[in-house]
């Protein structure tokens, strides 16, 4: 399964009741914050 990087189908997934897609949908968050970081 491809897995999406956009923060509105992250966020989505991480309301999932499975551990372990919750925390995939946080770990795309997370990186895409730290992409922004690095950007500024």
């Amino acid at each position: 399964m491809a897995e999406k990087r956009d923060v509105s189908t992250a966020r989505r997934i991480m309301k999932s009741p499975n551990k372990k897609t919750a925390r995939r949908g946080l770990r795309v968050i997370k990186q895409l914050k730290k992409l922004k970081r690095g950007v500024r």
